[in-house]
């Protein structure tokens, strides 16, 4: 049988308040007032915090405090990713960050859902799908990630965009909904 983490990990439903996963959110909780209150000269502490936290981080991991997110341990970050002030992470899912990847301040990515039938809904329990970056990746301000998105390679979401539907590589997407504006060249 399957415990409520791994239910929530795997996309099933599961109980938010089941006592593992509130001791999770609650050491997240303790970490990042930790990382939210460092110094900009404390990058190693920071590093540190951030190591102990994420499920996977590679070199040159940058994020400005505030930063908030539901577990830490779901978040998976490639190298010189740089994230801005108020972002926040709700990762009841895997989020799957590549390399080279930069958000602007505020971008939220979201992976839980809950049901749309009411009497699913009143039993508290929820589920969650995973969200997919790729690399060279620019996310403006402001933008929303919904559940279960992927993002293409060398795409850019504009501020403010809403993207609830994959976005393919090379692709410029704004709006809300987020639609595909223009298909970036390459070289």
């Amino acid at each position: 049988m399957k415990s409520e983490r791994e239910l929530m990990t795997a996309g099933e439903m599961y109980d938010p308040l089941d006592s593992e996963i509130e001791r999770l959110r609650n050491r997240s909780r303790d970490i990042l007032a930790r990382y939210n209150a460092t110094a900009p000269e404390e990058r190693d502490t920071r590093t540190a915090l951030m190591s102990e936290f994420l499920g996977r981080h590679g070199r040159n991991l940058y994020i400005e405090p505030p930063f908030r997110c539901d577990y830490g341990c779901n978040i998976r970050v490639g190298d010189n990713f740089y994230c801005n002030f108020d972002c926040l992470f709700l990762d009841s899912a895997p989020i799957t960050i590549g390399d080279r990847v930069m958000l602007g301040p505020g971008v939220h990515i979201y992976t839980p859902c809950h049901p749309l039938q009411k009497e699913l809904r009143a039993t508290g329990k929820e589920y969650a799908k995973p969200v997919t970056i790729g690399n060279d990746v620019w996310i403006g301000g402001r933008a929303i990630i919904c559940p279960g998105v992927s993002i293409g390679n060398g795409a850019v979401i504009g501020a403010g965009a809403v993207v609830t539907r994959d976005v393919p590589d090379n692709c410029v997407v704004a709006g809300n909904p987020a639609r595909i504006i223009r298909t970036i060249e390459q070289d």
